[in-house]
Formats: C-alpha cells, sequence, structure tokens
C-alpha cells in the first residue's frame, strides 16, 4: 500500500508540468584545476567506534566485501561537530599500488527522520512505477567489482546513532541544505580513508540523483575540505532553482480541471517536499515558526509530521488534508492555493533558503561536472536545469550538459546505470 501510494503521488507529480525541449546538448571539457578553498575536514579520530555489518544482507552486493555501516563525525550545519552515518563497501580485489580510488554515492529524498535513512531500509526497492528497482544496488555493484570502495552517506541528521532510550531524533535532517549535504559527504570520504588507510588512495569523486546530484553539486563546491585529490561529481536530475519549480508547480495546478485526479495528487507530492524544505530550515531555525511561515491553518500541523514520517506516510497525511478540503466544497479544489501564506517566500528565512542555501553552483567550480537531464522529467523540470546550468555557465563553470527528451526524474539514473555510461563517466573522471 505504502509503495503504491508513493508511485501514484509520483505519477500525479509528473502530470503537472509539460516537458521544456530548450536543453543544451552541448558538452565542454572541464577543466581540473582546484576549487575555491574552503575549512579543511581537521577533526580528530572521525570515526566512531568499529563499523558494523549493514543489516540487509539479501542486499549485500556481490562483489563487495565487505558492506557496512560506519559512524563518523562531521561539521554539522549549526557549526559545531556531529556524528552521522555512511554504508561502506568495499572490493573483493587485492588493492592496488596506492590504494583503491573512492567513490562517494549521494542518495535522492526519503524524508527527514532518522527510520528514512538508507542504511537502514533496502537497497533493492518495489513499486507500482518503476517494478523491481536494483539501480543502485546494480551501480554500486559495479564499482566495487571495478576496484572502487563505495561510500554512501546517509547525511547530517539521517540514521544519527541514538541511545536505547532515545524516543525522538536528536536531529532535524536540514533537508536541501547545500553545505550540509556536501559537508556529510566530503567527511564521510575523510572517515573512509581514516578507517581503511592505505587500502585507498587519496583520490575520490562523487555522484548522485536528484537530492543526490543537488549534494554532488555541493561536494564539487566544498571537495577542497578533504584536503584529498578530488576527481569531479556526476549529478543526475539535481534539484535546484526550487522557487522555479514551485512556482510553475502552482500555476500548472491551478490551471487543471478541478476533478482531475492528478490535480489532487500534485497538491500532496508539492506540500509533501514542501514540508521536508519546512523542517530543512527548522534544524537551522529550531525557534522559528517555519511551518506557519509557509502553511495556513491547519495544513502547518500537517507539514510539522515532516520531522517524523518519510515520504509515503507524510503524503497520506496530507492526502487527509486534501480530502477533509474537498469534502467542505463538495469534491471542489477550487481554492486550495490558498493553503499557503500569501507572500511566504519573501519571509527572510525562507527566501534565504530558497535563494542561497539550497541553490547549487553559485560560485566558479574548476573541477570536472558532468549534469545529466531528462526533457521528460516532470519533478526537477528540465527549465530549472537549463537554467542552472545557464548561470553556472555564466560564471564560467564548465559542464558537460547531457539530455535526452525520452528520459524521466527514474530513467535518467537508471538507463545510465544499465547501459554503463555512469561507470564510464567514473572511470574517465578518475583517469584525469
Amino acid at each position: 500500500m505504502k509503495l503504491n501510494l508513493l508511485s501514484i503521488m509520483l505519477i500525479g507529480s509528473g502530470l503537472l508540468l509539460s516537458a521544456c525541449n530548450g536543453s543544451d546538448d552541448k558538452s565542454d571539457s572541464p577543466a581540473t584545476s582546484s576549487n575555491v578553498n574552503v575549512d579543511v575536514n581537521k577533526i580528530q579520530n572521525p570515526v566512531v567506534g568499529t563499523p558494523v555489518p549493514y543489516k540487509f544482507t539479501e542486499n549485500y552486493p556481490p562483489n563487495a566485501a565487505e558492506s557496512v555501516v560506519m559512524t563518523y563525525k562531521m561539521h554539522g550545519i549549526t557549526g559545531q561537530e556531529t556524528q552521522a552515518t555512511a554504508l561502506v563497501f568495499t572490493p573483493k580485489t587485492e588493492p592496488p599500488a596506492g590504494g583503491w580510488p573512492i567513490v562517494a554515492w549521494a542518495h535522492g529524498a526519503v524524508g527527514v527522520a532518522d527510520n528514512c535513512a538508507p542504511s537502514k531500509n533496502l537497497l533493492i526497492t518495489n513499486s507500482f512505477l518503476t517494478g523491481e528497482d536494483k539501480s543502485t544496488y546494480s551501480m554500486i555493484d559495479s564499482f566495487v567489482k571495478e576496484g572502487y570502495v563505495v561510500v554512501a552517506p546517509d547525511y547530517e541528521g539521517l540514521g544519527e546513532p541514538r541511545e536505547p532510550e532515545q524516543t525522538i531524533d536528536k536531529e532535524i535532517h536540514p533537508f536541501l541544505n547545500l553545505k550540509s549535504e556536501a559537508y556529510s559527504i566530503t567527511d564521510a570520504v575523510v572517515a573512509t580513508k581514516s578507517w581503511l588507510g592505505n587500502k585507498v588512495s587519496n583520490t575520490w569523486v562523487v555522484a548522485g540523483a536528484s537530492q543526490g546530484g543537488h549534494a554532488a553539486l555541493g561536494a564539487a563546491q566544498y571537495a577542497t575540505r578533504t584536503n584529498m585529490d578530488y576527481k569531479g561529481a556526476v549529478a543526475f536530475a539535481p534539484a535546484n532553482n526550487l522557487k522555479l519549480i514551485e512556482e510553475l508547480s502552482e500555476v500548472a495546478l491551478m490551471n487543471m480541471d478541478d476533478g482531475a485526479l492528478p490535480k489532487t495528487l500534485g497538491y500532496i507530492f508539492l506540500d509533501t517536499l514542501t514540508a521536508y524544505m519546512a523542517a530543512g530550515m527548522k534544524s537551522l531555525y529550531p525557534n522559528e515558526p517555519v511551518y506557519s511561515k509557509i502553511f495556513k491553518s491547519p495544513t502547518d500541523k500537517t507539514a510539522e509530521k515532516a520531522e517524523s514520517l518519510c515520504l509515503v506516510p507524510l503524503g497520506m497525511q496530507f492526502l487527509g488534508e486534501v480530502g477533509a478540503y474537498m469534502t467542505k466544497t463538495e469534491g471542489s479544489l477550487k481554492g486550495y492555493s490558498s493553503r499557503k501564506q500569501e507572500g511566504f517566500k519573501n519571509d527572510p528565512i525562507v527566501k534565504q533558503f530558497l535563494e542561497k542555501d539550497s541553490q547549487p553552483l553559485q560560485s566558479l567550480i574548476k573541477t570536472p561536472i558532468i549534469i545529466y537531464q531528462g526533457g521528460s522529467d516532470n519533478i526537477v523540470i528540465p527549465q530549472a536545469t537549463d537554467a542552472l546550468v545557464a548561470q553556472a555557465r555564466a560564471l564560467t563553470t564548465r559542464i558537460d550538459y547531457r539530455t535526452d527528451p525520452t528520459w524521466d526524474h527514474f530513467s535518467v539514473f537508471r538507463v545510465n546505470v544499465e547501459n554503463g555510461k555512469l561507470l564510464e563517466d567514473i572511470k574517465t573522471l578518475l583517469a584525469n
């Protein structure tokens, strides 16, 4: 039931917007000089305890010698040191001279609560929309087979260690906060190097999809934090230009036929993601009424549940909100756009998040960047990513921008895992 609802939500969101064919397929050869300087990770003894086996043994990649969950120290969003978790997979092959290279994998959106963390869930998923999805599992297996160590951070605030008596999360995941995601990755790479020592080299790359594509671009910006040999990033359908996506989605929903099922489902999906964004802001501004800054009552109370519910359960809560509204209006969603506060995007906290804290590629990046974007993606819409690439190129950041009109938000990653393009990209980056 949960998986089917998620699939329906995603289908509904996919019908919100028509794809734009204005993507620029031109590929640039990226420069390889280092990025702007950032604070270097100087955390002492970054690995906490001994990594423990990943509990889902049926999802162990067959070419991995070890599949473990590592707890590590990172520099958190508040400026304080905090603990985070990451999956680490090591090859069965002997380390080459100089050690195995490291590939950091950044996952897509799952929620902001600890129980949503990838390290606490299966690698192989199943849904009505995609069927059995082995994309991440297959990708990791191909990497370790090639002789790469894979570190897959849960991100700050997801999967964090807790005491036996602890009933609530210590920290909310700062959803789509670029620096938090970036430091989650860079500090996980440093911890992996610390744990495995000379078995791994100083060389690393990053790849990610959706929220993870966003995180990969953040890691590119802050890569020098590792003080290691960073080689480049591959980002699939990276979240970006959130204000533009929200505005276009709201307009599309208002213009839909009142009785259209996609209209109902679109509101559910949009509000679910907006609630996670609000939760991300709350992690940085814990004393601010962020939910009520964005949503009117009673929707703000539903949005607060983002702190404890993963994607599908939270969507079900918003389904209840829509249902209650339609009961009062005899089945109509006319006027439902009024659930949000007028002018909420001008609130200083919201404005800072949308325009600064969440937006990737705002500074010149001199290391290789590859971005994949589907022309049929109606979640991270092509218009947004086209604008992102144009903005980055205006700063003289060189981007290898690859588009295909047939790729949607899911197939853009799946297809390029199955056809070996992602592995080829990783090999090329590491060879530079």
